[in-house]
């Protein structure tokens, strides 16, 4: 079989002391449905990959060095924003479905995506805190372990950004165009305080605001371009109750974020 391309049913060997596994295997759990289309996921790890080198960039050679506590701190304001917007804009949706069918049946998947979001702020703040307070926790014997796992947790948080860029928190499993809605949603309101307060990391006018604005623009692109598949090839629309998409099988996926 192909590397990268998963049968359904099978499941791959997890070593928990590696970071990247367990991250896949707490952010990215056996109820996230598998995604419809492929090519979605494909265009989500370019646009992934090409921020994360757009950032690192900008950290790196314009603002003259790259900070992990400033790259934690920055996530944790992101989570913040979710904590926030997320239950809003699914209640916005929850009162429009309303009008279709019931509510109550959708309860379970709900509690689970909130779940997925509370552990990932969870462990954000915990590499945080480990990270700021490393000196006073590792003196003596203790700094070798503690480093080590500041280090894991850092790079398990980091692995688990990735996977919830992906599935939205399991959001999927509530209502396929969930995802891509969220996505929309919370990338402009992270980038307009930038815009407001004229924070432009140093780039100057032009540049400054292309890099603000690249994020959003580019991720709303995708979640469009992902709600008129689902509308035009499984014939799921935004505004439908959840239940009516019942059964409707996903396709192998071989650029699943979760897997």
């Amino acid at each position: 079989m192909a590397r990268g391309i998963r049968r359904p049913g099978e499941q791959r060997e997890r070593n928990w002391l590696k970071a990247h596994h367990a991250a896949r295997a707490v952010f990215h759990p056996a109820w996230i449905p598998e995604p419809l289309d492929p090519s979605v996921e494909q265009l989500k790890r370019i646009r992934v990959a090409g921020g994360t080198v757009a950032a690192v960039g900008v950290y790196t050679f314009v603002q003259g060095g790259f900070a992990v506590t400033e790259m934690l701190e920055n996530l944790l304001v992101a989570c913040g924003v979710l904590l926030v917007i997320a239950p809003l804009t699914v209640g916005v949706m929850l009162w429009i479905w309303r009008r279709t069918g019931p509510l109550r049946v959708l309860r379970p998947a709900l509690l689970k995506a909130l779940g997925l979001l509370l552990t990932f702020i969870a462990s954000a703040v915990t590499a945080l805190l480990m990270l700021q307070h490393n000196s006073q926790l590792g003196a003596g014997l203790l700094i070798l372990p503690v480093s080590l796992v500041t280090l894991w947790l850092i790079w398990f948080v980091g692995a688990g950004a990735l996977r919830v860029t992906g599935n939205f928190f399991g959001t999927a499993a509530v209502h396929r165009g969930l995802p891509p809605l969220l996505a929309i949603v919370t990338s402009w309101l992270m980038a307009l305080p930038d815009l407001f307060t004229g924070d432009l990391h140093g780039l100057g006018l032009t540049l400054g605001i292309v890099f603000i604005l690249g994020a959003p623009v580019t991720v709303t692109g995708i979640a469009l371009y992902e709600l008129a598949l689902l509308r035009r090839r499984y014939g799921i629309r935004l505004t439908d109750h959840p239940a009516s998409h019942l059964g409707r099988a996903p396709s192998n996926a071989p650029y699943s974020y979760g897997r």
